[in-house]
Order: C-alpha cells, then sequence, then structure tokens
C-alpha cells in the first residue's frame, strides 16, 4: 500500500500544534508517543517514487521523493523521536515538546524534498524551532547562546538561498539532485555547498553547535544531536558525493572535534565537540563517494550507516549527561564526582553509548565507522586513514575514559551536590536507545539491507576486531597512567566563533559611542550610512549584464548579514 496523502514530516509539525490544547496530562503523554510512532507506520507503508507534488509558478514542489538514501534517513529520524519523546515524558512544558516535534518533522521534510525551494523552507523551520528548545531553558547564557545560534542559521541560510536563487536562474530547474558533475562551473554551487557545510558544523564553521548545544534544556539538547548535522549530512550525499575537498574536510574535522572535546570543563560541552567529530567522518565519506567505484560506493554507506547509529548513541551519551543535570543540577567535571554509587544505571546506560562512539565490536558504532575507514584504505589515502582511526583513539579517550571518570568516579561525591531519584522515563529512552545500538551492534543486517547501496563489507573480521582493540588499548593504557592530569579544569577555551565575538565586541562599542556620539553631533550626517546603502543598490539594479547582477547582490547581501552576525555575536556575558 502506498500512501500518498500523509507526509510523514506533516505529521509530526502539524500534529504538534495540537499537544497545548490537550488538558488530561495522561492523554497528552499518550498523544506526544503517537506521533512518531505514526510517523514511523508512514514510512514502513510507503514504496519508492514521488509523491506530495505541488505546482507553484512555472516549478513543481516535490515534497517527498522517497528512495533508499532518504529513507535510510528518515527512518532513524523517527525510531529516534520515538525514544526521545520517552525521555522526555515528564515534562510538563508543551511549547517545549511542540518545538521538539516541529524540528524533527522538519528534519523530514529535508530529507524528503525533490526540490531546492522545499529543502531551503523545511531548513529554516529547523533552526527556528530547534532555536526554543534553547531559549526554554531560561537561562541568560541560553538566551545569548541562541542569539548567536539563529544568526549563524540565518547567515547560513541566506547564502544557501542566494546559491538556489543563481542556480534557478542559470539552469531553469529547481530539482535538488547531485552536482557533482558540474562541481567548480559556477558560484551557485559553491554557494548551496557552503549553506550545507553551515549546517554540518564543518570547521572554521561549527561554534554554533559547541556553543548553543550545552546551553539547550536537558531534553531540547537530546533532539539536537539527531537533525540539523545529519540532515546536512544527507544533502551533503545527495548533492555533492565524490568532491574531494569533503574528503579532507571531514578528516580534518574528525581530528579536529577531538582535540577541542580533550580541553573540555563541561560534560554536554565535551560531547557537542564530539558530535563535530563524528560528523566527520560522514562527511569525509560523502567526499570518498566516487560514482562508479566499489569504494566509492561503500563511503557512502558507511557515512549513511555511520549518521543512522551516530543519531542513536550520541542521542544516548547526551540522556545520560541529561539525567546527571536533571539530578544534580550540575554538568562540569570540576563540580562533580563519585555518582557511580548514586546512579549505577546511568552509568552503565551512557557507558553503551560510550562503546558504540569508540567503535568498540559488539556496538553499532564499530559496524558502520569501520566502513568509511575501510572505504580510504581501499581509495589508497593513507593520510585520511590516518586521522580517522587517530580520531578512533581520541574519542574512546574522552567519552569512554575521562568523562566517566570526572563524573561518576574520581573521588567521593561533593557535599554541595544533592542527589534525587532520575524519572523512571528517563532511564526508559536511555534503556530502549542503548537496546538500539547494541541489537545493531551484534546483527547488523537489517541497517546494511536498506543503506543505498548493495553491501559486502563484513565487519567481524579477525583483522578489524584486533585493530580496533589494539586502538583502545593504546588509548587506556596512557589514560590510566597520567589519570591524574586529566580532571577538569576551571577554564575558558577559545575557538574560532573568538574571529566573530571579539569583532562583535568592537562592533557594539562602535555604534555605543563613535556612532551616537556622531549622531548626537550631527543627524543629518548620521543618515548618510542608509543613503549610501539605498544608492549602492540603485548602481546594482542599473546593471543589465545578467549574472553579475545577481552576483553583486548576493555579495552585498553576504556583507550585510556578515556585519549582523557580528554584531549579534558580541552580546556576550
Amino acid at each position: 500500500m502506498t500512501i500518498e496523502w500523509i507526509h510523514p514530516g506533516l505529521i509530526l509539525i502539524f500534529g504538534a500544534l495540537l499537544i497545548p490544547f490537550i488538558r488530561n496530562r495522561k492523554l497528552k503523554q499518550a498523544y506526544f508517543l503517537l506521533l512518531p510512532i505514526i510517523a514511523l507506520i508512514d514510512l514502513l507503508m510507503m514504496q519508492h517514487g514521488s509523491y506530495w507534488n505541488v505546482n507553484f509558478m512555472e516549478y513543481e514542489l516535490v515534497l517527498g521523493r522517497v528512495d533508499r538514501l532518504s529513507m535510510v534517513f528518515a527512518y532513524v529520524f523517527v525510531i529516534a523521536a520515538i525514544c526521545m519523546n520517552i525521555y522526555a515524558l515528564h515534562l510538563e512544558r508543551d511549547w517545549e515538546h511542540v518545538s521538539a516535534m516541529m524540528y524533527a518533522g522538519a528534519g523530514l521534510g529535508a530529507v524528503f524534498a525533490g526540490d531546492l525551494f522545499t529543502l531551503y523552507i523545511f531548513w529554516e523551520v529547523m533552526a527556528w524551532a530547534s532555536l526554543f528548545l534553547i531559549w526554554f531553558r531560561g537561562t541568560k547564557a541560553a538566551h545569548n547562546a541562541g542569539f548567536r545560534y539563529i544568526m549563524w542559521h540565518l547567515a547560513g541560510g541566506v547564502i544557501l538561498l542566494g546559491g538556489i536563487v543563481m542556480y534557478t536562474q542559470s539552469t531553469g530547474s529547481i530539482e535538488f539532485t547531485s552536482f557533482t558533475q558540474f562541481w567548480g562551473t559556477g558560484l551557485c554551487y559553491y554557494l548551496i555547498l557552503l549553506g550545507f557545510i553551515i549546517n554540518a558544523a564543518v570547521p572554521p564553521l561549527h561554534p554554533w553547535l559547541a556553543d548553543a548545544y550545552p546551553e539547550a534544556t536537558v531534553t531540547g539538547a537530546v533532539y539536537m544531536t539527531a537533525f540539523t548535522t545529519k540532515s546536512a549530512v544527507y544533502v551533503l550525499a545527495r548533492g555533492f558525493p565524490g568532491v574531494e575537498i569533503l574528503m579532507w574536510l571531514g578528516a580534518i574535522m574528525a581530528v579536529y572535534g577531538v582535540i577541542f572535546a580533550m580541553l573540555q570543563n563541561d560534560g554536554r560541552r565535551l560531547l557537542a565537540y564530539h558530535i563535530v567529530s563524528q560528523v566527520g567522518y560522514m562527511v569525509c565519506g560523502v567526499g570518498m563517494g566516487i560514482f562508479g567505484l566499489a569504494a566509492g560506493e561503500m563511503a557512502i554507506n558507511g557515512a549513511t550507516a555511520h549518521a543512522f547509529c551516530h543519531i542513536l548513541y550520541k542521542a544516548l551519551l547526551f540522556m545520560g549527561m541529561g539525567v546527571v543535570l536533571e539530578v544534580t543540577g550540575k554538568s562540569k567535571f570540576t563540580e562533580l564526582g563519585g555518582l557511580y554509587k548514586y546512579m549505577p544505571v546511568t552509568f552503565w546506560l551512557y557507558m553503551i553509548g560510550a562503546f558504540s562512539i569508540s567503535g568498540f565490536p559488539l556496538f553499532n558504532g564499530f559496524v558502520s565507522k569501520t566502513m568509511t575507514v575501510e572505504a580510504s584504505a581501499m581509495l589508497h589515502e593513507p593520510i585520511i586513514w590516518l586521522l580517522l582511526e587517530g580520531a578512533s583513539i581520541g574519542t574512546f579517550f574522552c567519552i569512554a575514559l575521562k568523562l566517566p571518570r570526572n563524573v561518576w568516579f574520581g573521588g567521593e561525591k561533593p557535599a554541595s551536590i544533592e542527589v534525587k531519584k532520575p524519572p523512571k522515563n528517563m532511564l526508559a529512552g536511555m534503556g530502549l536507545t542503548a537496546a538500539l545500538c547494541v541489537i545493531l551492534g551484534v546483527y547488523p543486517e537489517p541497517l546494511y539491507n536498506i543503506l543505498p547501496y548493495a553491501v559486502e563489507f563484513v565487519p567481524y573480521t579477525a583483522g578489524h576486531v584486533i585493530a580496533m582493540s589494539q586502538l583502545f588499548i593504546f588509548a587506556f593504557i596512557p589514560f590510566w597512567i597520567m589519570r591524574e592530569k586529566f580532571r577538569g579544569e576551571p577554564e575558558i577555551v577559545l575557538d574560532t566563533d573568538w574571529f566573530v565575538r571579539k569583532p562583535g565586541r568592537w562592533f557594539i562599542r562602535f555604534c555605543e559611542n563613535t556612532l551616537i556620539k556622531y549622531a548626537e553631533f550631527d543627524e543629518k550626517r548620521y543618515f548618510i550610512f542608509p543613503a549610501l546603502f539605498e544608492r549602492l543598490s540603485k548602481v546594482i539594479r542599473s546593471i543589465q549584464t545578467g549574472y553579475l547582477t545577481y552576483y553583486l547582490q548576493i555579495a552585498l547581501l553576504i556583507v550585510m548579514v556578515t556585519l549582523v552576525l557580528a554584531s549579534i555575536g558580541g552580546m556576550l556575558l
């Protein structure tokens, strides 16, 4: 049976709007759980093809392109939403639930989008829906981080829209297809790629992630691990497979995230940097996805499978730290320690996520991460292989060793902390997610069967198992010797956001002092700046040389958005 009249993303988006109007608490909880289950049933009944086509002016919008690639991401999005809804079931904040479901629904909309305009619409809905998952925490730090977060995404959205408009103007088409054959032939492709990699958090365009995710609500941060960066991986796999620069960006990204994770004192910030690192494997896999080569197909399969597994184990890791934050009110290593005897179940469920992200045999990260690493070996890219393997060592070091020692062990519980019992639904959500990590690690065939290409990769060979075991031993021995050196330190780590925040401060000071004083001195001359922008716009409009007009307009728009981004970035505590 083929369902053409219900888009699974719209089930979540419009279904979420009814949540505040349900008065009975148990009925509301049941409805909240039912939404992603209905979406999953919808997915299971759909067949491949093109659905929900809408005529718009002279174009045709395709809301539902259903194929193997889109279905992999759709499946994991709704499965993750079910686990996350169980985890968030105890909350009585209706609008946070609305934002979470709209965010998940927009993610589904993005992966099913068959045209660039539809993709852009859902792209922006994701940004705004996730913003409120940060702001609903209610702290000043969350408020400021949310502003910086949305400014990054608005800038990325403007860049993406500029590329879409230029592409449509030059080709007459809005179809979202592979741009690889046209790569390097026009500015529009660079702008579209730039818009995509901002959402993928590719350094140095990643600070929005590490800045905002730790400031989100306890449950909101869990939802945010799944949709923005993974939908970006999907569009890269759809639009730019085999583009070599992505291979290098992804490999560097994998190591970059690990290095900065090692420096963190906050558990959720450490995990956020590891999102950057793990998405690096996926971006690298997309870059190696050369069409027609067996290694390229394995790379795309590896990137897709790793996105599927990452959503599960990263959600589980954030759930674990979320429980710690929920019951203690703390997330910094310098304020935690000795919690194991108070919350052992949380610890062991967290460790399943830690073994999974490290690529330990019998956990889901092992059956996905090794595909990308193997593809780099098949393509004879030794530097890429070395960077990816090195990132695996750092991942195990940080997430399976450093974080658990500083949170659950490392001495006695601080006297200032009163540990409460976590809500049972939070542990139930963790349990279900952990079970999926183990099941897919032991029996990966259900995942392999839905990947874009036929899978001939066998993860459980003696070579793979021994190699990974050696890596873990290599990471564990130096950590144990120097374990006292890896306690948290109350310090601030500078990242590339310095280049936005510092000029932002200067810009704010310039506006508050120099411009205001000048305005008071001569109000008429003060308005020369809007006049200059107006005059410049008239000059651009007067140019009738085709693409040059669009290029100048896009350049001016990007400059103006960048100035706004810099100014908002300066609003720091």
